[in-house]
């Protein structure tokens, strides 16, 4: 079994955001960076769990620079065997999308998993478009799969219940809470992940479709109002009138 995992560097939930260049660019001074844990959490795990019980390979591939270097070492910790960096700026999914499937249709994976989305973006596309660049079906947003032999039996969550599906042969697959447990890396593997080759290729082909026009921060939350418990009037005319919720 041939299992190729995404990942990608993702701020701690929390590091402080800032912009710069005119709000066009993200600050990552100071920002500590760690692997998206959709990715880490559940994709990667329940690679290594499908490893653990069936054998095969498990590798792992990022689109950046030479910072993505010690997230990708992380994941080498967790148990990876090997790891790849696509020596490009990570754009826009659909540049990213385009690496991952070219390297993908060269190393024949059985499976591709990826984290349901990002926590910086939160864009949850990857996953589909890579499906479409190497022509394999895709599900997206599972909590469960099931693999005995080239049968997968996978579960999500839908609208109202849960959807359980079957696919015979290779797919991608989006990983959602439920997937997999968090692994620690231990002390063992921390060590082994410095020695494991990481190897870093040129990108393949494609361009950035997309360009940042501006970034902003949400609006800081406003402050409580109290209302004393027997001035219901006074409630019902803020609700009315700021709220704007009846």
């Amino acid at each position: 079994m041939n299992i190729l995992v995404c990942i990608s560097k993702s701020p701690d939930t929390t590091s402080k955001i800032a912009f710069t260049d005119g709000g066009t660019k993200f600050d990552e001074n100071g920002v500590q960076f760690i692997v998206n844990p959709y990715d880490e959490w559940y994709a990667l795990v329940k690679a290594l769990e499908l490893k653990e019980a069936i054998g095969g390979k498990v590798t792992v591939i990022s689109v950046g620079d030479a910072s993505n270097d010690p997230i990708i070492r992380k994941s080498l910790a967790v148990g990876a065997d090997e790891a790849v960096r696509v020596d490009a700026a990570d754009t826009d999914a659909l540049f990213v999308a385009q690496q991952i499937a070219n390297y993908a249709k060269e190393h024949d994976y059985n499976i591709i998993l990826t984290g349901k989305e990002t926590i910086n973006y939160n864009g949850g596309q990857l996953g589909g478009m890579i499906a479409e660049l190497v022509g394999l079906p895709y599900v997206a947003m599972a909590t469960k799969l099931d693999l005995v032999g080239d049968l997968a039996t996978i579960e999500r969550e839908i609208q109202g219940g849960s959807e359980v599906l079957e696919i015979n042969g290779g797919f991608v697959l989006s990983a959602a809470k439920g997937m997999a447990e968090q692994r620690i890396p231990n002390m063992r593997g921390i060590m082994a992940a410095r020695s494991k080759p990481l190897n870093v290729i040129p990108p393949s082909g494609g361009e950035s479709h997309t360009s940042v026009v501006n970034y902003e921060l949400p609006p800081a939350k406003a402050q409580c109002k109290y209302i004393d418990a027997e001035n219901a009037g006074e409630l019902i005319a803020l609700l009315h009138s700021e709220a704007k919720v009846i």
